[in-house]
């Protein structure tokens, strides 16, 4: 396996959208830039914030979610990066917040960003980290899809995802190194 060469977050940009559960990707791209000490930056070319450590590059999109293709697309075509090489990170409702998935291809799940990412780069054959948030229906909440994305998660709920990502940054080595099997086997796993 290849390792990645673009590791991008999803999210939506602005300050009232910050904390909500649709910028889970957003959170774990900034604790990884801040581990390896890379900073990110506005680059209108690339339509969000980057910033590269050697072949590395981090990206979380400027746009609004179902624009996130965009700035992948852009940043993917300049560098010549392959989709095998994309490892996207985002909000998943079909998990329980806190719960992880490491996969490759497959559908969008009717999730906006994917959806857009797929189009933009005509596949949906890139890696995708999974981060749990729990769907407002098996949290026995009246709240829409919608409403629930763009609201932050309950103080119950938040430890959860935090773990999570932790969990996610000690599984970088393997991903960094293209050993997605360990990283999935790790993951996978049993929480510790």
């Amino acid at each position: 396996m290849n390792p990645p060469h673009l590791i991008v977050g999803l999210g939506n940009p602005g300050p009232e959208y910050e904390n909500t559960r649709h910028n889970a990707g957003f959170w774990f791209v900034d604790r990884l830039a801040d581990e390896l000490r890379i900073a990110l930056a506005p680059q209108a070319k690339f339509f969000g914030k980057a910033g590269r450590a050697g072949e590395l590059w981090l990206l979380q999109p400027g746009t609004f979610m179902n624009r996130s293709g965009q700035a992948v697309a852009a940043l993917a075509n300049f560098y010549k990066i392959s989709p095998a090489e994309i490892l996207v990170i985002h909000d998943e409702l079909d998990l329980p917040p806190g719960g992880i998935r490491l996969k490759q291809g497959g559908g969008n799940g009717g999730h906006n960003g994917l959806k857009d990412i797929q189009a933009k780069l005509g596949t949906p054959d890139f890696w995708r980290l999974r981060l749990g948030i729990g769907h407002p229906r098996t949290l026995n909440l009246a709240q829409q899809v919608v409403d629930f994305v763009l609201h932050p998660p309950r103080k119950e709920e938040l430890p959860d995802i935090e773990h999570a990502i932790a969990r996610c940054l000690l599984a970088w080595p393997r991903i960094a190194a293209g050993d997605f099997a360990g990283a999935q086997q790790q993951l996978h796993g049993k929480a510790v």
